[in-house]
């Protein structure tokens, strides 16, 4: 039957976040000297103000802004979720599309380093030159050592434009119902967003592995075909908000404010999630909302302007974001602007955690040096060759680092070191294929999509690589399992809080570690 790739009404309650391929390069801005980082800053500024084609097609939001009483307004038939039922690996599709005695067809969408993104967002990281590379060492390892079962994974590596919709829905098309047939679709560092990941699972019916995420509804709505190397969204709200209660921060008798965007998404995160988490305690947010569409960028400095009055006035002691990066930099922004600093709870929503670093010491110390947020990366590490016990790399992306140093000895043509990054591509496709040859391995000859998706939701303590490990189950699409407390800090003038570089220098900025790993609350 042909799969309908018509946008489906649920779809449009959550809303795809655009830039989060190049918010990742933050991640990696630790380890860059200052005068990289305020190149990459104003980079970020320029996408900002400029780069409207970059979001042109993202759905987008209700007008930024806030009621009188500081609430949003958002229709509820725009934002209402959390009513969706996944569907059990029991029931997927037995199709063996793809797949045939000797090989199984395999789809890695890479962005095109040529692209407006792979320009000016990936360009800037040595290491997304390096990705088709990445892909064909992992996946001829995993063929030489006698494929799945004897069938080869045939690797079909599809560059394209995120900015341009109407290509990636072509090429969706072509994967799920054209020639050749493809049995699943890998993305490694997470680049296959939003809805085209739900053309590809809820309405193509092939499994898809991603480092891409947001809230629980977009699994479900994908399942049983959608499977997540990031965290679900829910789960870190949840640990957030018992971080926040613990450490102080969060508190009946504080004043608490939530900044969230005016998108679909965060909305529904906002209202189905974190609101009910807060009365929980007897927590009453003042809730103020920004425009979050970068081709709005006017709404969102003046929404942000209004916000950080608001919250100042009100006594606000402690934030919790919930913005995609232009809100973020335009609320932190306006922080700076009115000298008003308040603790922020930071988290892996919207990549926060991760986008701060990048902002520190330029233009935005004052307001992010010494926050603190909760991750499920492995950040505060460094990338060398020291024991994971003090920061090295965990078994996952040691792993991924010994077999590609066995292949490309010497540095990447532009990278000070031949070790790869703790958060980078070349780890990021090395796990999600290992991911996948497990899951297919296990699944024994008989391979199809729903013995795949059924030995999927048996993998447990498989090595991560972004997250020390990952276990997936009938009902938790989402890999990582832990999570920990990291401190954002400027290491000017230097201490003992940023581990030393290889060489014995000293770190410029860092995360650091403040409290270690905790079990992921259940979503």
């Amino acid at each position: 039957m042909e799969a309908n790739l018509e946008t489906s009404a649920q779809r449009g309650l959550l809303s795809l976040h655009p830039l989060a391929p190049v918010g990742r390069t933050w991640r990696r801005l630790r380890r860059r000297p200052p005068v990289m980082q305020i190149r990459t800053a104003l980079i970020v500024v320029a996408v900002v103000v400029a780069l409207v084609a970059w979001i042109l097609l993202a759905p987008s939001g209700a007008p930024g802004g806030s009621n009188p009483a500081g609430a949003a307004v958002v229709k509820e038939s725009t934002v209402k979720a959390a009513a969706f039922k996944s569907t059990p690996v029991s029931q997927a599709s037995t199709s063996t599309r793809g797949v045939t005695a000797t090989q199984i067809n395999v789809v890695f969408p890479v962005v095109d380093i040529n692209s407006l993104v792979g320009r000016l967002g990936f360009a800037e990281d040595k290491e997304y030159g390096q990705q088709i590379n990445a892909i064909h060492l992992y996946v001829n390892q995993i063929n030489q050592g006698g494929g799945i079962y004897g069938r080869k994974i045939n690797p079909i590596i599809v560059q394209f434009d995120p900015t341009n919709d109407a290509e990636q829905t072509a090429l969706c098309r072509q994967w799920t119902q054209g020639s050749p047939a493809v049995f699943a679709v890998i993305d490694g560092i997470g680049t296959w967003q939003g809805d085209n990941q739900l053309c590809v699972t809820e309405q193509g019916h092939t499994p898809l592995i991603s480092a891409w995420s947001t809230v629980t509804d977009w699994t479900e709505l994908g399942s049983p075909y959608l499977w997540w190397t990031g965290p679900d969204d829910v789960p870190v709200l949840d640990a957030l908000v018992k971080w926040g209660l613990s450490s102080g921060r969060l508190a009946h008798t504080k004043t608490v404010g939530v900044a969230v965007s005016d998108q679909a998404a965060d909305q529904a995160a906002l209202n189905y999630y974190l609101m009910p988490l807060l009365k929980k305690d007897g927590i009453k947010p003042i809730v103020e909302t920004i425009a979050g569409n970068i081709n709005d960028t006017a709404s969102a400095n003046s929404d942000a302007q209004l916000a950080v009055e608001r919250f100042k006035s009100a006594g606000v002691q402690s934030v919790i974001p919930l913005l995609p990066e232009p809100a973020l930099f335009a609320y932190i922004g306006q922080e700076t602007s009115q000298q008003y600093y308040p603790q922020l709870l930071l988290s892996d929503y919207q990549s926060s955690i991760e986008s701060a670093l990048g902002l520190i010491p330029a233009p935005y110390e004052a307001a992010l040096n010494g926050q603190e947020g909760v991750t499920t990366e492995t950040l505060g590490g460094f990338d060398d060759n020291r024991p994971e016990s003090k920061g090295g790399y965990d078994a996952g992306v040691r792993s991924c680092y010994n077999t590609w140093h066995a292949k490309y000895p010497k540095n990447i043509p532009g990278a000070t070191s031949h070790f790869i990054e703790e958060q980078g591509p070349i780890e990021g496709w090395c796990g999600a294929i290992r991911l996948f040859a497990q899951a297919a391995k296990a699944a024994g000859k008989d391979l199809n999509r729903r013995t795949f998706v059924e030995a999927m939701a048996k993998v447990s303590d498989f090595p991560g690589t972004l997250s020390p490990t990952w276990t997936f189950g009938s009902n938790k699409a989402y890999g990582p399992t832990e999570y920990q407390v990291v401190k954002i800090h400027n290491n000017v003038p230097p201490s003992s809080q940023c581990l030393l570089k290889t060489n014995g220098k000293p770190q410029g900025t860092c995360w650091v570690v403040e409290q270690t790993w905790k079990p992921l609350p259940a979503s």
